[in-house]
């Protein structure tokens, strides 16, 4: 103890050697090295002495919650390793508070592991079939939980007492700082601002369709254009982002949990609910060459692998917990991503099989399970359920802006920090968060074809979920060489590199394939409001109706009153017929195409398309003959 005495708490003033022993009471700087520190279990420093050398005699820090310098293991191994700590950490958003707890861990990693993605895994069930679409969801959602768990062991070390609060941190650990930022940086930056952007435009398209929903044919302004409801969206976004840290958020967290857990729920009750549609079929979807079928195969795995996400902000959420060598972190966090976790697999898994036996084959590519609802049951849903979707849907978007786009403010403030040496000012960092989201609606806008990429970006980011944990575990924990663990873990973290690189191949053949830049792919966001404007269309023809009353009929009106008697089609298919006649007739005689709209009706578009031609043929006649 005379050594630890010497390093750690050194005498205020010099005792002269004939001095008698101080008496065991006034000794206690050398008790408090011995024994554990009250700072462990205190919300701030300012409560108790740091363990440096001076003792009770320096003056603590001003941080405002500082538990983050805490280094990890007993007293005596803290005052023999001398752990380097970084007081500035006190300052940044994600490591500011440390007062967290296993409810606060269960509600962020909820509402940023489940949301729109989820809604497109009938889809890969159609290319996969039954069998198979069980099988790999199964193991994805066993491998990606196995990962995570990794995550949260790696996330602090008692070897050395660091704690990793960030994904790159235990990277650069990992990987070395210039290999690191070259493998995760930008996957983990797309992961939490192209996240961002993405939500978006789900949570700006989302907002129109409630808009249209419970507004009807009460309305008399003008609506919105979807850009400016991308704006609205946006403006919610950058004020709720104004909370300080990653610890004030819980609340803002815990409601994205609970409307994503709301709307999954909704959607797959009510399409099993409204039964099984006529004509459907659960054979694998599967055509064209050789390769086509293969990269069909490997986009339905990289619609179930990216269905799973938010591992990028495991380390981060873990951060927020207050850790000593007694109560590591590591135990309230794993309790709390279990319990999360849990509620997961019962909304996707439903999700997933509800959806398929409910639409089978005739589910919709792009939107999944939200586009069907609309296009299949527009008319059998009551309004007040859809907007109620809708609205869940919203809420849940903005609630995940703020916990994806919290690295990115942490990062951007860190580099105000090592520059000036004090914490940012609150009105630099509400210009920073503005600057943030307005930057993500302005890409939305600015870069219509971002969805078509996102298979191809996607697939980059990949590893960060399913392969760099594994590797990261090898190299931090150093299992023995050849023993299952070590082959565990190198064996998926090469099935995961293996996989991104093949969803990259498979990523690019689909962007040369389709021409993004020609427009020829429609954005999920695109086919949800196709499908919407199926809600509102028996009002819109009505009001039509009344406005041609007035006006001689001609060639134009009757077709458009045939079309909507007969058959009442979409508007999408009257808006064709507008642009062709009565100046183009002739092309319209000749196109026999099917509209892409019929994708969502394959029941009725044959006999009713040809009744219809059947009809502008008969009036195009008549018309020819009264001219002559």
């Amino acid at each position: 103890m005379g050594d630890i005495d010497g390093v750690n708490s050194a005498p205020l003033t010099p005792r002269p050697a004939s001095v008698a022993p101080t008496p065991p009471i006034a000794q206690t700087p050398s008790i408090i090295v011995s024994a554990p520190p009250s700072q462990f279990h205190s919300p701030s420093l300012t409560r108790s002495p740091l363990l440096t050398p001076g003792g009770t005699a320096r003056k603590t820090p001003r941080f405002r919650t500082p538990r983050f310098i805490t280094p990890l293991g007993s007293p005596i191994r803290k005052a023999l390793k001398l752990t380097k700590l970084d007081p500035q950490d006190a300052w940044l958003p994600i490591t500011e508070s440390r007062n967290g707890n296993a409810y606060y861990a269960a509600y962020h990693t909820l509402c940023s592991g489940i949301g729109i993605q989820a809604l497109v895994l009938p889809v890969a069930f159609t290319i996969l079939g039954w069998t198979w679409g069980v099988i790999c969801l199964t193991l994805a959602f066993i491998w990606q939980l196995y990962t995570l768990y990794l995550l949260v062991q790696l996330h602090e070390s008692h070897e050395n007492g660091i704690r990793y609060s960030r994904y790159m941190q235990l990277a650069s650990a990992t990987f070395g700082e210039k290999l690191s930022k070259f493998l995760a940086a930008f996957p983990i930056m797309y992961l939490s601002g192209g996240t961002c952007v993405a939500l978006i435009v789900i949570g700006g398209a989302t907002s129109k369709m409630f808009y249209e929903t419970l507004c009807g044919t009460t309305c008399t302004s003008k609506p919105l254009t979807t850009v400016e409801w991308y704006l609205v969206f946006t403006c919610a976004a950058v004020l709720l982002s104004q909370l300080p840290n990653m610890n004030s958020i819980a609340g803002v967290s815990l409601i994205g949990a609970i409307t994503a857990v709301g709307y999954c729920t909704m959607i797959w009750i009510v399409s099993v609910a409204e039964g099984r549609l006529p004509n459907v079929s659960y054979k694998p979807v599967r055509s064209g060459t050789e390769i086509v079928k293969i990269f069909d195969v490997l986009n339905a795995l990289g619609i179930i692998s990216f269905a799973f996400r938010g591992h990028n902000l495991i380390l981060e959420i873990q951060a927020t917990m207050p850790s000593d060598e007694k109560h590591p972190s590591s135990v309230p966090m794993w309790r709390g991503v279990k319990g999360a976790y849990t509620i997961v697999a019962l909304c996707l898994f439903p999700l997933a099989i509800g959806g398929y036996w409910a639409y089978g084959h005739l589910i919709p590519a792009n939107g999944g399970m939200l586009t069907a609802l609309y296009a299949f049951h527009i008319l059998d849903v009551a309004r007040s359920v859809l907007g109620l979707i809708s609205f869940l849907v919203i809420v849940n978007a903005v609630s995940s802006f703020q916990i994806y786009g919290m690295p990115m403010f942490d990062d951007m403030e860190s580099i105000y920090i090592k520059r000036f040496k004090k914490p940012c000012p609150w009105w630099l960092r509400a210009i920073i968060r503005a600057m943030f989201g307005y930057g993500c609606f302005f890409i939305a806008v600015a870069i219509p074809f971002l969805g078509s990429v996102a298979g191809l970006i996607g697939g980059i980011a990949l590893p960060v979920t399913l392969a760099y944990p594994c590797f990261m575990w090898l190299k931090m924990k150093k299992p023995k060489m050849y023993s299952p663990i070590w082959w565990l873990n190198w064996g998926l973290g090469l099935l995961g590199m293996g996989l991104s690189g093949i969803l990259i191949a498979a990523g690019l053949y689909v962007v040369i394939d389709t021409g993004i830049t020609e427009g020829q792919k429609q954005t999920p966001t695109d086919e949800l409001q196709h499908s919407h404007s199926h809600s509102s269309l028996r009002e819109k023809e009505r009001k039509k109706k009344k406005k041609k009353k007035k006006k001689k009929k001609g060639l134009k009106e009757v077709i458009n009153e045939e079309a909507n008697v007969e058959t009442a089609q979409p508007e999408g298919f009257l808006q064709k017929i507008k642009e062709k006649l009565p100046s183009q007739y002739k092309k319209a005689e000749e196109d026999t195409e099917t509209p892409d709209v019929y994708q969502h009706f394959p029941r009725r578009d044959a006999k009713e398309n040809k009744g219809i031609m059947d009809k502008m043929k008969k009036l195009s006649g008549q018309h020819n003959q009264k001219e002559d």
